[in-house]
């Protein structure tokens, strides 16, 4: 009952903030019946009612006083309980009360369904309340539209940017984004602001949710406000190259690089420029020019050497020795220039870390020998693609047959997925204590050292930036780069895991790691699983009694003078034909086969270009259609090199003196087969015909390879990972006795 006119408003706000809503009500409702025409009261009522959680009634009390206003006073009164019932829903949103602002929003918006910045804050309620239904309907809120047709204020702009950020992180595939970044672009006074939001968003987009055609237009849209951003153009030209829109992703990169002023730029502009290149495909005289540059500005960045550079930049050093390999054949010279790239790497990354005072200090090595003879073996493994990925389909044996008993295992997954990938939920199941991790560096080295590993391996080497920069910090003691690549040249990597075929016995005078030879095989798998296979002869105008080449391999690999030896087998043989499968600019790479069987005489209709197909399993049976595989030169196939031999189909390959020439070369002599393997170009040619020719010798081939299945090292996951398992106790104990 209201006994002091002058207190009882500070009492029903009292109420309010306790949460006394009936005696709210109470209060208000005295104070209409002594003063009916006070029309504030009303407002009050209705919201107390709307907090009791009787719409209906708070509806009612609003709606009373209106039932007999005019136009121009119901507007004046709508205005009047907009500024009532607004402070209450952001008083709640401070208290994080979301569920009482959206409420009260909901509202708001029916009193003035286009007031922007309580439809940006019902956006931002639906967010952190996970109301997808509300999401998924954004267009009825009209944002869009009224960004583009309103002004704003300076208040109301930050809270877009909040939304606009909020909404990128928490929906990055809503089919409204792109209208939203473009409405919200004019009211960004600061290009960098703009940058620091959609840059992240399109990473995410692009690279964890794999989706590089809407990064890529993410990307397109802050250009428009900031053309000559560098940063963006790096990413956009990887996003058009990952999304296969070749030429967008040749001619950005070329933009980088005439953007690029100093060294360090210059060589990762490079670097994108021979990813689009190779990637596409059959930009041989293009590829072996920006080749030669990248590898003049290599010599030109080591011999300004010391320049100051912030981490991003040192970052990307490495990576672009990627290519060089696939161009020629010329491990001597080659890593000749890659270490002095890796070692002033790890120079800069060292430096980083001091200045951070974030030393990782190894426990006295003297003390380890008195609990070594009890203590498991701790082993951690660190890649990017412990998914479905060729390194992710080859490692898996080793988990699988790891002594437990001797060693604990610890998997750090690096820029870890949150994808429905098969292969990298086994990964999570078998690979012991598992780390799903992010993309710093920092991080990920100190959850390492945290863990006290004993030895880490490396199954990136250069493929990831973030990865080379862990193993650089140096968090475990012993350090080994095993599969992902050849060796990384980083002076903190102490072993590279080979054989005795896949480097030549020379090949430690030009390693600055130590080079740690199995007896047998780098490399084991028990086998793959096989699918139903989906390519038959006559669906490809083929004769059942042709015989049939075929080469599998994304762009990258396609070596004109490989090309010729192919075309020359294909023209030596008889009814043969010639199928080409693999990641590659469709109508660049038929030019760049076509020309080269023109030039060798051999007839276009021989060839056949293949569709990728999305499942492993399914391309794996599709290999069935072959006779013989030619495999490409000077890089090697790998994964495929090892489909390939366990559907038991012959291959040909020369042999070169770089890893990368050599992988089918260890592969074919651990899995008992000799013919086939090149020393020349000459030789290739041979084996290759004589294979078409030699129906007989094919089915001897085959029926060696599938006898290999049961006896051969390369067939035989658990007798390697036994053999890994010794190396790392001797890597261990040399270690301790040093």
């Amino acid at each position: 009952m209201i006994t002091n006119i002058n207190n009882w408003q500070n009492q029903a706000e009292r109420y309010l903030v306790q949460g006394n809503y009936v005696k709210g009500i109470s209060l208000y409702e005295q104070a209409i019946a002594r003063e009916p025409n006070a029309i504030s009261y009303y407002w009050h009522l209705g919201l107390f009612w709307l907090l009791e959680g009787d719409e209906a009634q708070a509806q009612m009390a609003w709606m009373l006083p209106m039932a007999e206003a005019d136009e121009e006073q119901l507007q004046i009164w709508t205005n009047e309980l907009f500024q009532v019932l607004q402070p209450e829903a952001e008083r709640r949103e401070i208290l994080a009360e979301y569920s009482i602002a959206w409420l009260i929003r909901q509202h708001l918006r029916e009193i003035n369904p286009i007031d922007i910045n309580n439809l940006l804050q019902i956006t931002l309620l639906a967010i952190k309340l996970d109301k997808f239904e509300e999401i998924e309907n954004l267009d009825d809120l009209r944002i869009i539209e009224l960004l583009n047709e309103q002004e704003i204020n300076d208040a109301t702009v930050k809270l877009l940017i909040q939304v606009l950020e909020n909404f990128l992180n928490a929906f990055p595939l809503h089919p409204i984004n792109l209208a939203l970044v473009k409405a919200s672009l004019p009211y960004f006074t600061d290009t960098h602001e703009c940058f620091c939001i959609l840059l992240p968003a399109a990473m995410n987009i692009g690279h964890t949710l794999q989706q590089p055609a809407l990064a890529a237009s993410l990307l397109e849209l802050h250009l428009q406000i900031e053309p000559d951003n560098v940063e963006a153009l790096r990413h956009l030209a990887v996003f058009y190259q990952d999304a296969r829109y070749y030429s967008q992703g040749i001619e950005t990169a070329k933009l980088c690089y005439s953007l690029s002023e100093g060294l360090a730029d210059k060589i990762f502009a490079l670097h994108l420029l021979l990813r689009g290149l190779m990637t596409a495909g059959g930009y041989w005289k293009e590829i072996c020019g920006t080749c030669q540059e990248l590898e003049n500005v290599f010599q030109q960045f080591i011999q300004t050497q010391p320049i100051p550079l912030e981490e991003a930049r040192i970052l990307r050093l490495l990576t672009p020795s990627f290519a060089i390999p696939h161009i020629k054949d010329e491990p001597a010279s080659f890593r000749e220039i890659h270490n002095r790239i890796a070692n002033i790497f790890h120079n800069y990354i060292q430096d980083i870390v001091n200045y951070e005072g974030k030393n990782f200090v190894h426990k006295n090595r003297n003390m380890q020998p008195l609990i070594s003879v009890s203590k498991k073996i701790k082993i951690g493994y660190i890649s990017y693609a412990f998914r479905n990925h060729s390194v992710g389909w080859l490692a898996r044996w080793l988990f699988q047959y790891h002594n437990n008993d001797k060693f604990e295992i610890y998997t750090y997954f690096v820029n870890y997925k949150l994808v429905d990938d098969y292969l990298q939920h086994w990964y999570v199941n078998h690979g012991g204590k598992a780390h799903l991790l992010g993309m710093n560096g920092l991080e990920i080295a100190e959850q390492i050292y945290k863990d006290e590993i004993d030895i880490l391996i490396d199954l990136d080497s250069i493929t990831l930036d973030i990865t080379s920069e862990v193993m650089a910090l140096k968090p475990a003691p012993i350090q080994v780069t095993w599969l992902g690549w050849d060796a990384s040249g980083i002076p903190a990597i102490d072993y590279f895991i080979a054989d005795p075929y896949v480097l030549p016995n020379d090949a430690q005078n030009y390693y600055t790691e130590k080079i740690w030879r199995l007896p047998q095989t780098y490399i084991a798998v028990d086998g793959f699983e096989v699918g139903v296979p989906t390519l038959r002869r006559d669906d490809l105008d083929i004769p059942m009694d042709a015989v049939v080449y075929l080469s599998a391999q994304r762009g990258y690999k396609r070596h004109p003078e490989t090309t010729k030896w192919q075309m020359q087998i294909i023209k030596q043989v008889p009814n043969s034909y010639f199928l080409i499968k693999g990641l590659a600019e469709q109508e660049t790479i038929k030019r760049f086969f076509y020309q080269i069987a023109e030039e060798e005489g051999v007839d276009c209709s021989r060839l056949r270009f293949l569709p990728q197909v999305h499942s492993e399993s399914v391309h794996r049976a599709n290999l069935g259609i072959a006779d013989i595989v030619l495999d490409t030169f000077p890089y090697n196939g790998a994964t495929t090199t090892l489909e390939t031999l366990w559907m038991g189909i012959p291959l040909v390959t020369r042999v070169g003196e770089q890893f990368a020439a050599r992988n089918s070369y260890t592969m074919m002599i651990n899995s008992g087969i000799t013919e086939g393997i090149a020393w020349t170009n000459e030789e290739y040619v041979e084996w290759g015909v004589r294979l078409g020719n030699d129906k007989a010798l094919r089915q001897q081939v085959a029926l060696k390879l599938k006898a290999s299945r049961q006896t051969a090292p390369l067939w035989n996951g658990k007798q390697f990972t036994r053999e890994m398992e010794k190396a790392y106790e001797q890597m261990w104990q040399r270690y301790l006795e040093e």
